[in-house]
Formats: structure tokens, sequence, C-alpha cells
């Protein structure tokens, strides 16, 4: 919540609105297929990087993997104090942000397919603008709770080479969601998403981005934050301390 309460927010619509007729995500204009799983990933912890530092980043495309609250079966996370854990169980990216990557880095174009933002989920025809905070989706037999955005660290850098990845990542709002699992099953690719509930229609996810990314929260927003069902506890926490006067980046004893 970098930044707390600055002034005041108004709260604008996704860019594309969705319509949840017969539970499916699909956009207003009708013209785009419900959202499909185009790959699945799962890594174990391996070297990472000049300095062989320990991370799953980096993924393995496999046709359809086990999903518990604990994430894909096969899939791993060297440093669990920061990754990992029920409210980042399941990393989902939009595969539609791959062809911006490629143009707006061509440098990299070569490295931008399915996984390679470390996901465990590469989803066709979804991206932030078409999310809320809470969002519940059944994908095959699982279903999965849209809970928080992507915060990159230095791995990124080192499985790109390249110290600019994070930053530009934060600045694009290209983030990808993390899911919680609300009850376990098999994902595969090819697998489509539909919308089983929607708890905060008027609180795109899109917004919390920014909010995450670059603060500026009205008092409004994190008091709806402090109670938010399906937000993560952590930024539940974070904006209850905002409210209070407390730096919610400052170490916690």
């Amino acid at each position: 919540m970098a930044g707390g309460v600055n002034g005041s927010f108004e709260i604008a619509g996704p860019e594309h609105a969705v319509s949840t007729i017969d539970h499916l995500i699909r956009y207003t204009d009708g013209m785009s297929p419900a959202p499909i799983v185009s790959s699945v990933q799962v890594g174990g912890v391996a070297p990472l990087g000049p300095e062989q530092v320990p991370s799953g980043f980096v993924k393995r495309g496999v046709p359809q993997a086990r999903v518990t609250t604990k994430g894909l079966d096969g899939d791993a996370q060297a440093d669990l104090a920061v990754h990992g854990g029920p409210d980042k169980a399941v990393y989902g990216y939009a595969q539609a942000h791959y062809l911006s990557w490629e143009a707006q880095l061509p440098r990299h174009a070569g490295r931008f397919t399915g996984g390679a933002m470390g996901e465990n989920l590469t989803i066709a025809g979804l991206d932030e603008t078409a999310l809320c905070v809470g969002d519940v989706h059944a994908v095959g037999s699982a279903l999965l709770q849209v809970c928080q955005p992507r915060q990159p660290c230095f791995k990124l850098a080192l499985s790109f080479n390249d110290s600019h990845m994070p930053k530009a990542m934060v600045r694009s709002g290209r983030s990808g969601w993390y899911y919680r699992v609300l009850a376990p099953g098999i994902i595969r690719a090819g697998d489509e998403l539909r919308l089983e509930n929607r708890p905060h229609p008027d609180f795109p996810f899109s917004r919390l981005v920014e909010i995450i990314s670059f603060g500026g929260a009205t008092q409004d927003e994190l008091l709806r934050m402090t109670e938010m069902k399906g937000l993560a506890r952590q930024w539940q926490r974070r904006a209850r301390e905002a409210l209070a006067g407390i730096d919610p980046q400052s170490p916690r004893s």
C-alpha cells in the first residue's frame, strides 16, 4: 500500500466490461470466445542465473496437473517466506500480454511463450482488466479465487538476464494474478474458465494492481479492503495498517 491515503481517486471501470451471462466470462462485444487455459506449467527448485540462486521460477509445460490449496502437484518454491502459501497457490497470466512484451522488448522476443513469467496457468481471452477482486473461477474440476496481483522480485530479472524486467512489469500493469484454491481438482490445458461468483463487481482488479504498485488508495478503498472477501490476507492487514497510520512497507517485529 505504498503511499497510503493520497487524495481522492475515482474507481474507473475495467477497460473491457464483461458479461456473466451463462456464467461465462465474455467481453461484451460477444466476439471473443470464453477464456481457456492455453497451457499448464509446473517446476521444481533449481539454480537460477549466474549466481545459481535456488528458485522455482522456471516452469515446464504439462498436459494437466492436480491442484490443492498448496498449489499444483509438481510445483515448488524455494523461498517460502515470500512465495507460495494459500494466497499464492496458483499464478495465472494473460497469454495476450506476451504479444505486448514482444513489441516492447524485442530483444527478448524468443522468450515470450507460456510459462515465461513463471506462471502456472497461461490463460487466453482474459486479462487484469476483465477481473474483479475475489472473482471465483471454475477451471476443470477445481474452484479458484482471484486474490492478489504478483509483485515481481529479482528472480524475474535473473530469468531474463535483464535487471529492468521487474520495474517494466510494474509500470505496465501486466502483473498477472494469484489464485487461492477453494476446491481442489484437476486442471488441463484447454479447460474453459467459468465465472462462478463475483463478490465485488465494483472493485476492478486493475484498480487493486494500481493501489499495490503505486499507492494512492482512498480512505473508502482502504476501509473496504480491510474486510474484503477474497482479497489476500496480507493486503487486508496492510489496509488496516495504512488506516492506523502505520507505514505498511516498514519491517515488522
